[in-house]
């Protein structure tokens, strides 16, 4: 390109994305929402700021009630009364229902469950004296009790949809019919209705057990930081940094995806939003660069669900599955990372395989924005994810590290504006600092929080500023958004929880799947995975993790599998629904922006992602990939590379072009046959030895290579010749 033609080359920009409705939710399979406005809408913002703050309030002990301490069932029941209600007027009850307005019924439903989320608040210790458990409880708790019950069944349907209810609502009636013989396996202590209600609602193992508590502990948090990030363009910078850093490559646009999308899922934890918010961008680019839009929607829906694989924040089913295994949220998310480093490996092969075979060019680097230019605008967004980092896994604070990283972030985002601080504001500053000096009477870590929070607003008056008033308004209703609809699902599962509590029935159902799978850790490792993605087609990432971190995890446990591996077992298969028809959501949504058949862009997605069907397998077989044991660090490294090996032989026989050989359409009829011998070699190669496997490492590595040798000399082989041939024929 010449340099004139370069200096008028219209460059790839990205504007800083403002969520949409349908983004804005973490988990729901509902897009048809309701828009509050007036003061419906001011009073989800007063309830989301209480909520954020008793959150604040609780995990930094700051004492906004002066002699007063709030037992944390009350506190469960608080942030239930603040944000469940608004479930009935943000989520219509059917496709009927208006938009433009809130029909009278919806409003009699914010009244029950606000009505009697308050009372059961104001209740519980007294049940508690009374002795709840004996049936003590008195009738009015049980009456509020019964109406929770309802509301929050109503709540389930229209956050996750009647798949999610119908599977949820017969278990949390479970143990009123749990003695009956038809049930088999599943036959466990029965209960009264009385008994059944006061259970769920006032027990730490049923509302009130571990999808509540992750929410109210960690959740909240971590929704926060996300929604400051993208708020503040964190979406625009690393989809920039993208662009610069891969756009030239062979199917550069693709690449550029992948990476994007992966920056972009390290921090957002949300898979529909991933692809709302990248897609926008990459998508047209890819389909620009020669990938068929069906294509393109594959690779962004796959790069997508990285959102909830990706450290350090993996979305709420990572929250819920460390309050389940009794372990730090810092250690999930560090087991998380040789997975999603491998998910990310397969998905650039497959996206280089595709280009090299179809012949794809990359971005001119005239059109891509420079690295340095957009390292400079937002380098700052790398430093609070380094210190969310750090605050995780080296000071253990994980409670308080998303809060911290969101002031911080916010103070840096306003120092980068336009007109950074002048003469004026450094008075705010020195007074800002005065003031943190007198909060350090308070403990050092709430004193920083505090005179952080000061900066924010102080900074809001001076000129400058990149927020003002209307944008803080936002923040604070798109965090509203996301807390109601978790709320009502993670509040509705964990009634799930409860039911199999009461009826005892979890360590005999674990010994009946021991049984059926006559202690094969294989066969109950398939019977799992098939469970899980079957339940994963109809319920959300976190409903079906609980689902089966209930039934399967323990049979699996008592096999002697690691626990942290079991459980990221099943959070993987769960979450393939995202990309697997036909619900396949995140499929959806990207072919919506690709213009391209939802089904076909599905099935697309599956053959691109289809590494991710492999890892799970490969953990569980040897935990050290998810850097679990004594000393698994010179393991993990090991076990990596071969895995990495193995991966792009798996890769380039999926796609047909294999690195360093070439185009396997040349080798004429044996092209399959080469692909399949290609997978299989690659499979075996990365799959993990010892353990639960007949053979060692190195026996399995030995037998891969040995498929992977004579195959890989076939085909170079066969592919080089072609075209000699066809030189030597067209020869004089």
């Amino acid at each position: 390109m010449s340099d004139g033609a370069a200096a008028t080359a219209k460059k790839v920009e990205f504007d800083d994305p403002h969520l949409s409705a349908a983004a804005d939710l973490q988990e729901s399979e509902v897009t048809r929402i309701r828009t509050l406005r007036g003061a419906w809408r001011w009073a989800l913002l007063v309830a989301t700021a209480a909520t954020i703050l008793l959150c604040v309030n609780q995990q930094f002990s700051l004492r906004f009630f002066i002699d007063y301490t709030q037992l944390n069932t009350e506190y469960f029941y608080v942030l239930i009364a603040l944000m469940l209600p608004f479930t009935f007027l943000i989520f219509p009850g059917s496709e009927k229902a208006p938009l433009n307005r809130i029909p009278w019924y919806d409003l009699l439903l914010f009244a029950l469950t606000f009505g009697s989320a308050i009372w059961l608040m104001a209740n519980i210790r007294k049940a508690a004296q009374a002795g709840w458990e004996f049936d003590g409880a008195p009738t009015n708790v049980i009456v509020a009790g019964l109406i929770m019950w309802f509301v929050l069944m109503e709540a389930l349907r229209r956050t996750g949809g009647w798949s999610l209810l119908l599977s949820v609502l017969p278990f949390t009636l479970y143990p009123l019919f749990a003695d009956a013989s038809w049930l088999g396996p599943f036959r466990g202590t029965q209960s009264t209705l009385q008994q059944t209600t006061a259970y769920h609602m006032l027990s730490g193992e049923s509302l009130l057990g571990i999808p509540i508590q992750a929410f109210a502990d960690t959740v909240i948090g971590f929704l926060v930081f996300g929604t400051a990030l993208m708020m503040t363009g964190a979406g625009k910078f690393f989809i920039n940094i993208a662009f610069a850093m891969c756009g030239t490559f062979r199917g550069g646009a693709a690449k550029v995806c992948v990476f994007a999308s992966g920056l972009l899922g390290t921090v957002g934890g949300s898979i529909v939003s991933n692809v709302l918010t990248a897609g926008t961008m990459t998508i047209p680019a890819m389909k620009k660069t020669g990938f068929t839009p069906s294509y393109a929607g594959a690779i962004e829906a796959c790069a997508s669900t990285g959102a909830v694989l990706a450290p350090p924040v993996l979305g709420a089913t990572a929250f819920v599955m460390a309050q389940f295994m009794n372990t730090s949220y810092a250690d999930v998310a560090l087991a998380a990372t040789i997975p999603s480093v491998l998910y990310y490996v397969g998905l650039f092969a497959q996206v280089d395989a595709y280009a090299a075979r179809h012949k794809l060019e990359g971005i001119p680097r005239a059109e891509l924005p420079r690295f340095r230019d957009a390292f400079m605008e937002g380098w700052y967004y790398l430093f609070v994810i380094v210190v969310l980092v750090v605050m995780l896994l080296y000071f253990k604070r994980e409670s308080h590290a998303p809060f911290y990283a969101s002031a911080l972030l916010v103070i840096l985002h306003q120092w980068s504006g336009p007109a950074p601080w002048k003469a004026g504001n450094t008075a705010v500053l020195a007074l800002s600092v005065a003031v943190t000096a007198l909060m350090l009477w308070f403990g050092v870590l709430n004193a920083v929080l505090w005179g952080m929070c000061l900066l924010v607003a102080l900074n809001e008056f001076f000129p400058g500023k990149n927020w003002g008033g209307g944008r803080w308004l936002q923040f604070l209703e798109l965090n509203g958004k996301t807390f109601v609809e978790l709320i009502a699902i993670l509040a509705g599962c964990g009634l799930l929880i409860g039911a199999f509590s009461l009826t005892g029935v979890i360590s005999s159902l674990a010994n009946d799947l021991l049984s059926i799978a006559a202690g094969d850790a294989f066969l109950l490792l398939i019977m799992c995975a098939i469970t899980s993605l079957i339940l994963g087609l109809g319920l959300t990432t976190t409903s079906c993790y609980i689902f089966l971190a209930i039934l399967v995890a323990p049979a699996l446990e008592k096999l002697g599998l690691n626990k942290m591996a079991v459980h990221m077992f099943i959070f993987y298969w769960g979450m393939l629904s995202s990309i697997t028809p036909p619900v396949a959501i995140a499929s959806f949504a990207a072919a919506g922006i690709a213009g391209a058949p939802a089904m076909k862009t599905g099935w697309e997605s599956m053959w691109v992602g289809s590494i991710i069907y492999f890892i799970p397998f490969f953990f569980v077989l040897n935990p050290a990939l998810l850097l679990q044991g004594s000393n698994p660090y010179l393991e993990a490294l090991g076990l990596t590379g071969l895995a990495c090996f193995g991966i792009v032989f798996i890769c380039g026989g999926i796609q047909g072009y294999q690195a360093y050989v070439g185009d396997l359409r040349r080798a004429g009829i044996v092209e399959w046959p080469l692909r399949v011998l290609l997978v299989i070699g690659g499979f075996v190669v990365a799959t993990p030895g010892g353990g639960i496997m007949p053979l060692s490492q190195l026996q399995i590595t030995l037998l891969g290579l040995a498929i992977l040798a004579p195959t890989t000399l076939i085909a170079l082989l066969l592919v080089r010749r072609q075209p000699l041939v066809a030189n030597q024929l067209r020869a004089p």
